[in-house]
């Protein structure tokens, strides 16, 4: 198949800016033009490759070449980076886009990047979402790696385990004092969730025989203000071991039970394409989980 590869450009920018009239500004091309551009793409490949909603977004065939169109753009930004000349002024970083859950970010990831973006000049599009959900960004061809917790690899894509983020389930003094530790009554105790996708509270619910349990419930979507939250008392919390620090030590906060810990076992997934910026990338994310995370599970 002889793809057109500035339909591919085309079909990228649509998705990116979510219309036809913002991609068409983005490429410095008339409307009519970019939808031709589509149209004669869809006809190549012989597939419907976006739904014309608001935003657009691309079918099952249309996320293919979506991945294609973000692996030549990376391709293409190194290529002409090396080829520069020295005296030339330098082209403008690449745009690294990776998925990451919250409190990956919030508790090891970030670091990593700062000493890459250091290093390497690159920037990054850090797009967020739940450890159980951020590989369909990768699915989509919206991200080029994704910190997440399906060991799965995507199609087209390569999966490496990093280690376990522990979580450990805690309270305030307030609470405690209100429900004890353990609690007497956990599926009526008021309990801290990130977002509706956080599933890690209810899942000690479980465990602890409540599965059907709807206790009250606050919603803090921001890892570094869940911290507070359960520190304020507002509910009990799974809180990531790595940001805790001596919190417990010193009574900040308490645990709920002797064995009240959550292991999430967390996989870097990234385009299987030979990219030396990529592969610099990869094992920086992987260097810098070893040093935080506990190891992987055998």
């Amino acid at each position: 198949m002889d793809l057109d590869l500035a339909g591919v450009t085309t079909l990228v920018a649509v998705v990116r800016t979510g219309s036809f009239e913002a991609a068409a500004r983005e490429l410095r091309l008339t409307p009519s033009a970019v939808s031709q551009r589509v149209r004669g793409l869809e006809t190549r490949v012989g597939r419907v490759l976006l739904r014309r909603t608001r935003p657009v977004v691309a079918t099952e065939a249309g996320e293919v070449l979506l991945r294609l169109g973000g692996q030549l753009e990376l391709l293409v930004e190194e290529a002409v980076e090396e080829l520069r000349v020295e005296a030339a002024p330098a082209s403008r970083p690449p745009v690294l886009p990776v998925a990451v859950n919250a409190d990956s970010l919030a508790t090891w990831l970030l670091p990593v990047l700062a000493e890459l973006h250091e290093d390497q000049g690159v920037t990054f599009e850090l797009l967020r979402d739940d450890e159980h959900h951020s590989a369909e960004l990768l699915r989509q061809g919206r991200v080029l790696g994704a910190v997440t917790a399906d060991p799965v690899p995507v199609q087209g894509c390569r999966s490496v385990p990093l280690g376990v983020l522990r979580y450990r389930a805690l309270a305030a003094p307030s609470w405690v004092a209100r429900w004890g530790a353990p609690p007497q009554q956990i599926e009526h105790a008021p309990v801290v969730v990130f977002d509706p996708r956080d599933t890690l509270q209810h899942r000690v619910l479980a465990r602890r025989g409540h599965p059907d349990a709807q206790p009250p419930t606050t919603s803090v979507p921001s890892s570094w203000d869940f911290d507070r939250a359960v520190r304020m008392g507002l509910g009990w919390g799974m809180v990531p071991e790595p940001g805790l620090g001596d919190a417990v030590e010193r009574g900040e906060l308490v645990p709920l039970w002797d064995d009240g810990e959550l292991d999430v076992a967390l996989w870097w997934q990234h385009w299987r394409l030979d990219s030396p910026l990529l592969r610099t990338l990869t094992e920086a994310v992987q260097r810098g989980a070893a040093a935080v995370l506990h190891p992987p599970h055998p």
